[in-house]
């Protein structure tokens, strides 16, 4: 499917000069690998528990709305590819269909935005629940939404949303207990890039955090992930898993961030690029692909395991 340049635009372009969104990519290339001699890579294990979740790969489809601009089955495509792939979805909450059409039958976890009317976000999240999610990402880097043009569905930006259903822009780490406890299930904080938020997240009970700056699409100048990665990943000190977003296209940007101290990676619009062309073969061909190039680098960094990755796996370009 080709998409239209609209929804292409949509997809692919970032805040203000797109600064953030292409240095996402080019951030990860200032580390270089140092490879370890005599070790036995003969058998490469990618395979990751995550929450209780058995993964393929450290490799997790992150939230993006609207799958349905990129092919007619959405998320529900995207589903069914990362179930083949053995991989996990984050189900944005600003999904294309219904969550009643989804077949999620992996774990799965479900992104909730907090809003000024909590009422809302607490009836979405025990929908959520009710329909499987073994975790809830609370995204916590848009007090506002840049307002940009939507394909087919006008403008979406505060300007014509009912009061209730904007971002709370006083958010608090409170929502995090909150979260927690309305869902019984362990909150993710997702937009952490400075080590002291990610410390403040997990004294108020974020069981995670992920690394991102919203894929460039908010705050344009934003500190890109590789370079927040590794002062929040010491910060937090292996309380709690630290996963990371942005510009990670190909196995040796997924080990770079996982000897900086990720616990797994997220991705976004590759995946979409992936559903416009190939439905849900697609997605699972595109996890698949990550997750074959993380088994090449690491038996080419002599890694056998990701237990063995540390952060002794790179050094940066100087």
């Amino acid at each position: 499917m080709a998409l239209p340049a609209a929804v292409y635009a949509y997809y692919r372009d970032g805040a203000g000069e797109q600064i953030s969104r292409d240095e996402a990519t080019a951030a990860w290339r200032d580390w270089r690998f140092v490879p370890r001699l005599f070790r036995d890579v003969s058998r490469i294990s990618t395979e990751l528990e995550l929450f209780g979740a058995r993964l393929a790969a450290p490799v997790l489809v992150g939230p993006t709305a609207l799958h349905t601009l990129a092919h007619p089955e959405g998320e529900a495509a995207t589903a069914r590819g990362v179930e083949a792939a053995g991989s996990l979805f984050v189900l944005s909450s600003r999904s294309g269909r219904p969550l009643e059409e989804i077949p999620l039958t992996r774990p799965w976890w479900f992104q909730a935005y907090v809003l000024r009317d909590r009422s809302i976000t607490e009836q979405n999240v025990r929908r959520a629940v009710a329909a499987g999610a073994r975790a809830i990402v609370l995204t916590a880097d848009a007090p506002y939404v840049l307002k940009r043009a939507v394909p087919e569905a006008g403008e979406l930006g505060p300007a014509n949303r009912p009061p209730g259903l904007e971002q709370d822009p006083a958010l608090g780490p409170d929502a995090i207990s909150w979260l927690a406890e309305i869902s019984g299930r362990p909150v993710v904080v997702k937009g952490v890039l400075r080590p002291e938020d990610a410390v403040r997240c997990v004294e108020a009970g974020a069981a995670g955090v992920i690394v991102s700056n919203h894929g460039g699409r908010q705050l344009d100048r934003a500190l890109s992930t590789a370079r927040a990665l590794g002062p929040v990943a010491e910060a937090v000190g292996g309380r709690v898993p630290v996963l990371v977003d942005g510009g990670i296209h190909n196995g040796a940007d997924v080990l770079t961030a996982l000897a900086l101290g990720a616990t797994a990676v997220l991705i976004g619009r590759p995946v979409l690029w992936a559903l416009a062309t190939g439905g849900a073969e697609g997605v699972r061909e595109c996890l698949d692909f990550y997750g074959r190039e993380l088994s090449q680098v690491m038996a080419q960094a002599g890694l056998a395991t990701l237990d063995e990755v540390d952060s002794s796996a790179v050094t940066p370009v100087t």
